[in-house]
């Protein structure tokens, strides 16, 4: 019996998908739950499983864009399961391995071969004996098609390609974009179209953080399993600014402003197929290894292509680091439908003033790019101003403000 293996509707708003990867070769034995295929949606990757075991019988080929509902393979469940012990046998010479002698016979002939069948000097023949070296890929330049011993030495100093020719060619390669890709272009292109983006800068003294994770990081990784990055103190850091801020944590609807009183924090990671933005759910309340956990697991998802499309929905503000790639300022774009996000760049020892004194200190640019339509200038400075001043006082992201102010209730 052949039981038939769908696209399965994967969100309301997606029509197509793309059958990027198979797992599964035509005709291979696949087990039930078995991942045979991976497709790719505009949004996310994600896989699809054999309902029943059997032999797997493709219909669709990788790159083809399916249908939701378009037959991707027939799963034949009668077919003979292959013996367990088949992959066993196949790997038992390569365990048994035959015995030193027997090995190194092969190589004596592949030495003595140059000497017989290659027009060679003497000592271009020692080297191409001794380095072991395909004469077949050499391009001699002596006399009657002689290698001579700068020939041997061309190669072994250019390994991968032929001395004499160009390192580049001039061959075009058409590749089709991903639906990803794809999704990301629309995007970005509607972020600029359709928002009246700006952006406003400030630079963070990053020494007081680099001096708490100095100090603490070996405990925290002991007692939490996490690293201590920066990335927790500066969601920290947003997710005070945005209750004190919320026009900046908000959206435009219609004719509505939607406010959010909770701070799911979408932040950017690349991944082998794209930027990808998923998001930390109610940031404002996990802890600072809280944030960390969820960073590395979100990452590591993404990096596997393993995100889900709700991991990657309804997030409220964005954080980007381009600082990991060395990017000394940039103005990031708004991850649409949200009105503002926050780029992080690289940090760099620069002379600054302090108190009539020149004093070097390690310095990061960062920026807030924000919808000019819901956010005034007076909240996007502030709110950049407050993230500055709760990462250069980082004591004051327990309480969000100053603990002698909130002991006295000022």
């Amino acid at each position: 019996m052949a039981i038939e293996i769908k696209v399965p509707t994967v969100g309301e708003s997606i029509s197509e998908v793309t059958l990027v990867k198979w797992l599964k070769k035509e005709g291979e034995w696949a087990d039930r739950d078995e991942v045979i295929a991976e497709l790719e949606s505009e949004k996310a990757t994600f896989e699809i499983n054999a309902e029943q075991a059997g032999a797997v019988h493709q219909v669709a080929k990788e790159n083809d864009t399916l249908a939701i509902g378009d037959l991707v393979c027939t799963i034949d469940t009668e077919a003979e399961k292959p013996a367990s012990a088949a992959p066993a046998a196949e790997k038992a010479p390569e365990a048994s391995k035959p015995e030193a002698p027997k090995a190194e016979a092969p190589k004596q002939e592949a030495k003595a071969a140059p000497a017989t069948d290659v027009k060679a000097t003497p000592v271009a023949a020692a080297i191409i004996a001794d380095k072991k070296v395909d004469s077949k890929n050499i391009t001699p330049t002596g006399s009657n098609g002689k290698i001579v011993k700068q020939d041997v030495l061309e190669l072994l100093n250019n390994p991968g390609r032929k001395p004499g020719t160009e390192l580049f060619g001039r061959t075009d390669r058409p590749e089709k974009m991903s639906n990803l890709r794809k999704t990301i272009s629309r995007r970005l292109v509607e972020a600029k179209n359709t928002t009246a983006m700006l952006t406003t800068f400030n630079e963070v003294d990053m020494g007081p953080i680099m001096e708490i994770r100095k100090k603490h990081k070996d405990k925290f990784k002991e007692v939490h399993g996490v690293n201590l990055g920066f990335m927790s103190f500066f969601t920290k850091a947003c997710c005070y600014a945005l209750q004190q801020f919320p026009s900046v944590n908000a959206y435009i609807d219609g004719e509505n402003i939607i406010y959010h009183d909770y701070c799911d924090v979408s932040i950017a990671v690349s991944a082998p197929k794209g930027l990808v933005v998923p998001v930390i759910r109610n940031a404002e309340s996990l802890s600072m290894a809280g944030i960390e956990s969820a960073v590395v697991d979100l990452a590591t998802k993404a990096k596997n292509n393993k995100l889900t499309i709700e991991e990657m929905t309804g997030g409220t503000f964005t954080i980007t680091n381009g600082g990991i790639f060395g990017s000394m300022m940039s103005t990031p774009i708004i991850n649409i439908p949200q009105s503002a996000i926050l780029g992080m760049h690289n940090i760099v020892e620069r002379p600054m003033a302090v108190n009539g004194q020149v004093v070097i200190k390690p310095m990061m640019y960062v920026a807030l790019s924000y919808d000019h339509r819901i956010i005034d200038g007076r909240e996007s400075v502030g709110f950049l101003v407050t993230v500055k001043n709760l990462l250069e006082n980082p004591a004051l992201l327990l309480f969000g403000k100053d603990p002698v102010s909130t002991l006295l209730e000022l």
